[in-house]
């Protein structure tokens, strides 16, 4: 069996937590504690654009904020 993140037909979906960071996360597996469900379910390519397209800067929100 193939790993559950890196199953190109899984359907996904994107996490967000409070310090704005991103997760590629499989649809099956129940979303941890501070983490919430912006994009999808999708295509595992498709959560991949999301992120990619959201997260340009992955430093925490805390970090970036002391800038």
């Amino acid at each position: 069996m193939a790993h559950p993140f890196d199953d190109p037909d899984g359907v996904y979906q994107v996490l967000v937590n409070a310090e704005q960071q991103h997760s590629l996360w499989p649809r099956h597996i129940p979303v941890p504690s501070g983490w919430t469900p912006v994009f999808g379910p999708d295509t595992r390519d498709a959560c991949v654009d999301h992120i990619d397209s959201h997260w340009s800067d992955m430093r925490p929100a805390s970090a970036r904020a002391t800038r």
